[in-house]
């Protein structure tokens, strides 16, 4: 069921700043209403499979929860939205930072720097029945097995059923597309040779107990784009 979801995603909508330690850990002000911007699906990678880093990039992790699209969905309320959720994921939403801040710089769009290949691993989908509580989870991520980002998904500055309202009323969301929902604090960067790890449990789940997982080392991408800042 799962490959059956995500090889049908069209659409990966991601929320920014939805944790507001993450917000001001980067210097941004924590939002007073959602907002998103779009991930390709292609940039989506397996368990196990690498993240590719291209020349010049600096690349940062920011591990989060996925909400699979169980029934397509547009104009979805509140109170109806846990009717359009299909299942849950692990994900980590990479960032070219450095081009990312270019480009703000610049005034230019920034979805080249979210949007590499490879740039969205992501765990097999975790069925709705094991999940106790979307809004009281625990995910973490180490890299090379130091604790990078450590948080739960009470922080959530707009919860999930308030982040599908906004979404649908903008724009439909298909059977299988994934919206992810945003980093708690303490992202930073990777480099080719490190290896990052992830999980997510319920927020009562003992040390040791996880939903998924991802297992994810970092290589330096051969050929294709090199970022070069002007």
């Amino acid at each position: 069921m799962a490959s059956q979801f995500f090889t049908r995603a069209r659409t990966i909508a991601a929320i920014g700043r939805n944790y507001a330690a993450h917000a001001k850990e980067l210097g941004n002000a924590v939002p007073t209403s959602p907002f998103f911007f779009l991930k390709p699906p292609g940039c989506m990678v397996r368990n196990g499979e690498a993240v590719q880093v291209p020349q010049g990039v600096e690349a940062h992790f920011e591990v989060e929860l996925g909400v699979i699209i169980g029934t397509k969905a547009t104009n979805v309320s509140k109170a109806d939205a846990s009717k359009y959720i299909g299942g849950y994921a692990l994900a980590i939403d990479m960032t070219a930072r450095n081009m990312q801040d270019a480009a703000k710089k610049a005034g230019l769009p920034w979805s080249a720097a979210k949007g590499l290949d490879t740039f969205c691993p992501i765990s097999d989908m975790i069925d709705v029945k094991d999940v106790k509580d979307h809004s009281n989870m625990k995910l973490w991520l180490k890299v090379n097995g130091e604790t990078k980002q450590s948080g739960n998904t009470s922080d959530m500055t707009f919860d999930i059923p308030a982040l599908l309202e906004h979404v649908t009323g903008i724009m439909t969301l298909e059977v299988g597309d994934v919206l992810l929902t945003g980093t708690p604090p303490g992202v930073g960067p990777v480099r080719p040779g490190d290896r990052m790890t992830a999980g997510i449990a319920n927020g009562d789940a003992k040390d040791g107990e996880h939903l998924a997982e991802l297992d994810v080392p970092v290589v330096e991408r051969q050929g294709g784009f090199t970022f070069a800042r002007l």
